[in-house]
């Protein structure tokens, strides 16, 4: 059996300004080297999962622990990249890449080698003197990948990275995700709305339910890695889809009531 990651025990969360509950008493895991999607309504706490993690948020009541530990008790524990690249526009790519390395204080020798060698792995290394507005979307994310990856951790929190781009790029930067996550062995979190997305990329799927959320369905996606997308089209895979479809549905439903 492989190691948990990331283990959520019996969590207990609210913001200040809900009436209601997010999560009550939720618990699940995510294994050593799994890619798990996370879908869900709008509002069910698909994002509100990272900022646990992060410790942007405490819980009321529980434990989240990675790698075995108390996430209060470690630091650079997960890399995080979020929907928007937040990439600093008076930086170069390379000064931009090597920030999270001044962060860690790694010595200043060692940073230009190593953010140059990540961004030879995106597939960018003629753009290391470029600043972000000379990039397209797509590049954009690849370095803000690439600073992901820079944080030195194993678990990597992706937060809708695609969502904002057109559906081309989307799906060229899905099979090219895809590639970096088999060959890095890294564990990965993925927040995502789009369903084809969660089908494509990951091993597992976690469906977010109900307010507050008291468990996750967790749904193994039936395909075998590396993918092509025309598995997609498969009748087990398409029946998949317009289930959890179904499911989220109804539940964007009974949010709109509330």
């Amino acid at each position: 059996m492989k190691e948990k990651t990331v283990e959520f025990q019996n969590i207990t969360f609210q913001y200040p300004e809900d009436a209601r509950r997010m999560f009550e008493d939720l618990s699940f895991s995510v294994e050593q080297g799994e890619f798990v999607a996370v879908v869900g309504a709008s509002g069910c706490g698909k994002s509100t999962l990272f900022r646990l993690i992060n410790r942007l948020e405490e819980p009321e009541e529980g434990r989240i622990l990675v790698d075995g530990r108390d996430v209060r008790e470690q630091k650079g524990y997960s890399g995080f990249m979020p929907q928007k690249d937040l990439l600093m526009p008076w930086r170069t790519v390379g000064k931009n890449l090597m920030l999270p390395l001044e962060l860690r204080k790694v010595p200043r020798g060692q940073r230009e080698s190593m953010a140059r060698e990540i961004l030879e792995r995106v597939g960018l290394k003629d753009c290391w003197d470029k600043v972000p507005r000379e990039l397209s979307g797509g590049m954009r994310q690849r370095v803000s990948f690439a600073r992901t990856l820079l944080s030195g951790s194993d678990l990597l929190l992706l937060d809708e990275p695609f969502s904002a781009l057109d559906f081309l790029t989307r799906v060229s930067l899905q099979e090219w995700l895809a590639e970096q996550w088999a060959s890095l062995g890294k564990t990965v979190l993925f927040v995502t709305h789009d369903v084809e997305e969660a089908l494509y990329l990951a091993t597992r799927i976690l469906v977010l339910r109900g307010r507050p959320v008291r468990q996750v369905e967790s749904i193994p996606v039936p395909l075998p890695v590396p993918r092509k997308r025309q598995m997609l089209e498969q009748p087990e895979i398409q029946e998949l889809k317009e289930r959890l479809i179904a499911g989220l549905q109804g539940e964007e439903a009974v949010y709109y009531e509330d």
